[in-house]
């Protein structure tokens, strides 16, 4: 044998195996051959309602032009200087700056949350929302195009604050921070800011033009597993390993998983598994995410997660705390679909045709906190295409979308379909009566807080 030819046959080895598989690709292609034939073949969403009158739908429009450049420019700002949930200092300053040049006074600091704002125009009469995220992904930036939502959202309010008086309504621009686990939206509603709204409205850039797509409910559940520490080689009958308990809570969810809906997610990861090898570790801990597509399924998933944990500690004799939700816990999307379809009838001048429901796999999504203030309030959130279909949220390619000219393009046909849509419920009676119809209809408001006990 050639000298050191052991340790070269064993390099060879590790490198062979060095690298993870790669998923194969067929099913991805599959689908996404099915979806776009699906696409192509879905009808238009109608709308019965007339909404705003010619006149008014022209001011909206001439306004928006007006301020294309602006907004364009303000999403590209956001999105070179990214800021993660609750410090979003810089893009809140650049907002009010933008609002102020067109003489709005923002109330900054809202809600007892530092990067939040608002700023209405209008009276008394029905009071519709405008919402506008900000907040950007570590390491990735704006991931999920939360600049895009942030330019649209100020586009859309200037765009209806131009008509709001004359309609005999009130229009607001509402700052939400943190929607990247900090749950800012429901922070916002526990301190009272949406009681006197009557509808919110915001988009959400994605790879397909979507009139409604289902985002999941989501809670975060830390399973702290509390053993015996003990030396593993010399007395390991004296302890009690606590990572013995968190793996085994980790295989009872994998078990579990065969047992759920289609429409639940659980996934998870250990953050704490013991410092060394040679001691039997007393602490260990993992982290889930839980999601479902309603909320009494989501809270069936809880409870079965919590009978899980405590399976696990029960087996290898230790002890167990449950830390939910150092977030609020995120609703599934409650849709409106009378204010989704105008949301769809009026991108149809930007040469868009937004989707109906189940054209685009309804798995392939995540969660917001809009659903929280859904189930408070009618709310709608649609998709506007900036990427290819295949492209996925929270990736460095959809960040680049985002920053992309096809990205500005959203933001302008975005702010215009916001100001449209409000311009319509503001204008439209009857337009609003179905919408609270449609909400009542699908059990009223829920005391969120109050949900999950």
């Amino acid at each position: 044998m050639v000298p050191g030819g052991g340790d070269r046959l064993r390099r060879v080895s590790a490198d062979d195996h060095a690298a993870p598989m790669r998923p194969d690709e067929g099913y991805l292609r599959s689908l996404t051959e099915q979806t776009a034939k699906a696409v192509e073949d879905a009808e238009p969403i109608e709308s019965p309602h007339e909404g705003a009158p010619a006149d008014i739908r022209e001011l909206v429009g001439s306004a928006i032009a007006a301020h294309r450049s602006q907004l364009i420019e303000l999403s590209r700002d956001l999105h070179a200087h990214p800021e993660l949930a609750f410090a979003e200092h810089r893009s809140v300053r650049a907002v009010a700056g933008l609002l102020a040049g067109h003489g709005h006074t923002t109330q900054l600091e809202l809600g007892g949350l530092d990067t939040a704002f608002r700023v209405s125009v209008g009276g008394a009469g029905p009071h519709v929302a405008v919402l506008a995220e900000y907040d950007a992904l570590p390491g990735i930036g704006h991931a999920c195009g939360h600049n895009i939502i942030c330019g649209s959202g100020v586009g859309g309010f200037l765009g209806a604050a131009e008509v709001a008086n004359r309609l005999g309504g009130r229009v607001s621009l509402i700052g939400t921070p943190a929607e990247e686990g900090g749950g800012g939206k429901e922070t916002l509603a526990r301190a009272g800011i949406f009681d006197d709204v009557d509808a919110v409205i915001m988009l959400h850039p994605f790879g397909n033009d979507i009139a409604m797509h289902p985002f999941l409910g989501r809670r975060q559940l830390e399973m702290v597993f509390h053993g015996v520490g003990a030396h593993a080689s010399a007395q390991p009958f004296m302890g009690r390993n606590a990572l013995d308990a968190a793996v085994a809570a980790y295989q009872g969810v994998a078990a579990l998983r065969q047992h759920l809906p289609p429409t639940d997610r659980v996934h998870g990861v250990f953050t704490d598994g013991g410092a060394r090898p040679n001691v039997v570790p007393e602490r260990a801990a993992v982290l889930f995410y839980l999601r479902s597509a309603h909320p009494d399924t989501l809270r069936d998933l809880a409870n079965r997660m919590e009978r899980i944990a405590h399976g696990a500690a029960e087996q290898t004799g230790c002890g167990v705390e449950l830390e939910w939700d150092h977030q609020p816990a995120y609703l599934p999307i409650r849709f409106n679909e009378a204010l989704a379809a105008r949301w769809a009838v009026n991108q149809r001048p930007c040469g868009r045709k937004p989707l109906p429901r189940g054209v685009v796999p309804e798995f392939i999504t995540g969660s917001t906190d809009l659903g929280n203030l859904s189930y408070r309030i009618p709310a709608i959130h649609p998709m506007i295409a900036v990427s290819e279909p295949t492209v996925a949220l929270h990736t460095r390619e959809f960040a680049a979308a985002a920053g992309s000219e096809a990205g500005d393009r959203a933001v302008a046909d975005g702010a215009l379909g916001l100001a449209l849509t409000a311009a319509d419920y503001l204008a439209d009676a009857s337009l609003r009566a179905e919408v609270q119809r449609e909400f009542a209809a699908a059990g009223g408001p829920l005391d969120v807080r109050a949900f999950f006990g």
